[in-house]
């Protein structure tokens, strides 16, 4: 069986995202958004008028009901046709939100936001060797005290449950598919798909490394976010991860 290309070092999606457009929200793992973002404000505490970041938000799913919960909303992604429908839901639910394209490993921020996520594989899982920079810039972009949160593919349940035609390189961590997706009209086009996969103990890895204080790992499912501890039966882990308040002086 031939190996399947490798992993392009840069940010791949676009070109999905440009084809799929407003088709993206027709996909079943995008119908817990509301349950997402109530876990959201459950972990990252009451609102009360903190900036959050949105790092690969696309079409603004999380972003918008996060800013109808209060939050002042920044949303960055590699797709512009996708930050223009997030624009435009922002616009439709009567809420302010800002929408940036930027390449997640080299956002801005410093020490700006009290909440940053990457949910959904947004950013943090779609960039191969370089999600630990990605997850660097989250930090980066965190005032001290802040809360990160990422989910990422679980790679116990990946290796065990591959589609059709996968392949699961377990050197690098990283499953590839050729896949089919339609736009809004119905047509049909398939794009190669790269995704990190991840075990608890390599988040918290990567967390320390970048200067988090790990929280805690949970096992999750799209529209199904719980406080349940890391298993082999759901597809993803949820990072929960603190950046440590600056320490007072004597």
């Amino acid at each position: 069986m031939a190996r399947p290309p490798a992993h392009p070092g840069r940010p791949y999606f676009d070109a999905v995202a440009e084809h799929l457009g407003e088709a993206y929200l027709r996909y079943g793992f995008t119908k817990g958004t509301r349950q997402e973002v109530e876990f959201v404000v459950e972990i990252g505490g009451p609102a009360g008028g903190k900036r959050l970041l949105d790092v690969g938000c696309g079409p603004g799913r999380h972003a918008v009901g996060l800013a109808e919960a209060g939050f002042g909303v920044t949303g960055v992604d590699i797709s512009r046709r996708f930050l223009d429908i997030a624009a435009e839901h922002a616009r439709r639910a009567g809420v302010a939100a800002s929408f940036f394209e930027v390449d997640a490993r080299q956002m801005p921020f410093d020490n700006e936001f009290e909440v940053a996520i990457s949910l959904c594989q947004g950013g943090f899982g779609l960039m191969g060797a370089d999600d630990g920079l990605v997850l660097r810039r989250i930090a980066e972009a965190l005032r001290p005290g802040g809360v990160a949160m990422v989910t990422a593919f679980n790679a116990y349940y990946q290796a065990a449950n591959l589609h059709p035609g996968a392949h699961f390189d377990a050197a690098s961590g990283i499953c590839h598919e050729l896949t089919t997706v339609k736009n809004e009209e119905g047509v049909e086009a398939q794009f190669d798909l790269w995704t990190g996969v991840y075990t608890p103990r390599e988040l918290h890895l990567l967390a320390l490394g970048v200067g988090l204080a790990p929280r805690a790992v949970y096992a999750v499912e799209p529209g199904d976010y719980e406080r349940r501890p890391p298993d082999i039966e759901h597809t993803e882990f949820l990072l929960v991860a603190d950046k440590p308040p600056v320490p007072s002086g004597c």
